[in-house]
């Protein structure tokens, strides 16, 4: 939670900073909000450098993604919001690799073609639209998506 809100915070001041004290500020500022086990806040720095790279405009060495790609579609409502703690949940519990963006620019859902929110994107294909679906089916749609994504 918070991430891209960090990164519009510091892009002007940090862009210039070395990977590792941007790694070092966005995991102290995003361990506020969000539960960063100790054994993994380097591998978060490195996430967080990644995006805070690309979002800046910066060449990204290793970007290639090797998960799930998940949009939780949104304005940033209670059910949306839901949603998005939800599938973080689940993810870390099936241990499953993902990228998890929650997209609340009316314009950026409005190129989806989903007219009601929230909306749940899994590997480019919408699979929710206008309601938070049942926990078990958002499991099996992420188990689903973790065994195609392996197969490949």
């Amino acid at each position: 939670l918070g991430l891209k809100k960090l990164i519009n915070q510091m892009a002007a001041i940090h862009k210039g900073k070395s990977d590792e004290e941007v790694a070092t500020l966005m995991v102290k500022e995003l361990s506020a909000r969000n539960y960063i086990p100790d054994g993994a806040r380097d591998e978060y720095g490195l996430a967080f450098v990644r995006e805070f790279r690309k979002a800046t405009g910066q060449v990204v060495e290793g970007s290639h993604h090797q998960g799930l790609d998940i949009k939780v579609l949104g304005m940033g409502c209670a059910q949306c919001d839901s949603l998005e703690q939800m599938i973080m949940g689940l993810l870390t519990e099936l241990d499953l690799p993902a990228s998890l963006d929650h997209v609340t620019d009316i314009k950026e859902i409005a190129q989806y073609g989903v007219m009601g929110t929230p909306g749940l994107i899994i590997n480019g294909k919408v699979v929710a639209v206008g309601k938070v679906p049942p926990r078990n089916q958002i499991k099996a749609w992420l188990m689903e998506a973790g065994q195609a994504h392996a197969a490949k």
